[in-house]
Order: structure tokens, then sequence, then C-alpha cells
């Protein structure tokens, strides 16, 4: 499988918790449609203490793992929002 573009796009999101709006990271997202996943390269700031649980409600909003061989969070549906 194709690794994902080793430059990082231009636009930068803003990732909160759905249920305490707590900030967790400022990531460079390319494309339009939802976030399904975030690779680890691509986070520009990072909010939270324990890797994938929100440092505000403790909740559990994605998981660790390896997509098209490289370290990414898989977002669980429905725990994260972004502007």
């Amino acid at each position: 499988m194709a690794k994902p573009n080793k430059k990082s796009p231009e636009k930068s999101v803003d990732i909160y918790c759905s249920k305490c709006r707590a900030p967790l990271y400022k990531y460079k997202k390319g494309g339009k449609g939802a976030l399904v996943k975030c690779f680890k390269a691509r986070i520009v700031k990072d909010f939270t203490v324990i890797s994938c649980v929100c440092p505000n409600c403790a909740a559990v909003f994605a998981r660790e793992t390896l997509i098209r061989g490289m370290p990414a969070f898989k977002m669980i549906g429905g725990k994260v929002t972004f502007k």
C-alpha cells in the first residue's frame, strides 16, 4: 500500500472531545471528509497526557494502530469533533 504524502497539508484543524469540549490535538488534515484517523507525524500540538485518552474527562477517543505502515490514531466514531 502507498504511504501518505510526505508533505503535510496546509490546512490545520483543532480536534476536541465531544463529551467535554477539551482540546485534544492541533492536526494537519488533508481533504474535506470526516475525521477517521490521525497520523502521528501530522499532529502539530498534542494536549493529551496519556495517548488516546481525554485529559479532562478521561474518555477513550481513539486506538493506536498502523495505517499504511505509519503509526496513527484510529478515531472512535462520535468521540471527537473538529473545527
